[in-house]
């Protein structure tokens, strides 16, 4: 195997060296996109999007948690109970994360 020459090194760092004057030629342009005029854009949503609460979204993301990810964790869990089961493995740890990813969805429709 060979070693990286200077050759190459010198090569790749001028394809870095024009990647990043390129960059930083376009970042102007990209972030006159989002220009609110003269006025700060502090607390402002902007055009086109709303301010969301950071309540809110955490909420949102309980919400999401608990009623999707623990409902399809604790189907893949029983399936994979049932793979180590088939193989004659043992299937405590799959039914434990199951039963307990089943509890958190129940705890999170409970709460609702």
């Amino acid at each position: 195997m060979k070693l990286l020459s200077w050759r190459d090194a010198r090569y790749r760092f001028a394809l870095v060296s024009l990647l990043v004057v390129v960059s930083l030629q376009l970042f102007p342009l990209m972030s006159n996109a989002q220009n609110l005029g003269q006025q700060p854009a502090t607390g402002q949503a902007v055009q086109g999007q709303t301010a969301a609460q950071p309540e809110g979204t955490v909420l949102n993301l309980v919400n999401w948690v608990g009623n999707v990810i623990s409902p399809v964790g604790a189907a893949l869990a029983v399936v994979m109970a049932v793979v180590s089961y088939s193989q004659g493995r043992g299937v405590a740890r799959w039914a434990v994360t199951a039963g307990g990813l089943l509890v958190m969805f129940l705890s999170v429709q409970a709460a609702q």
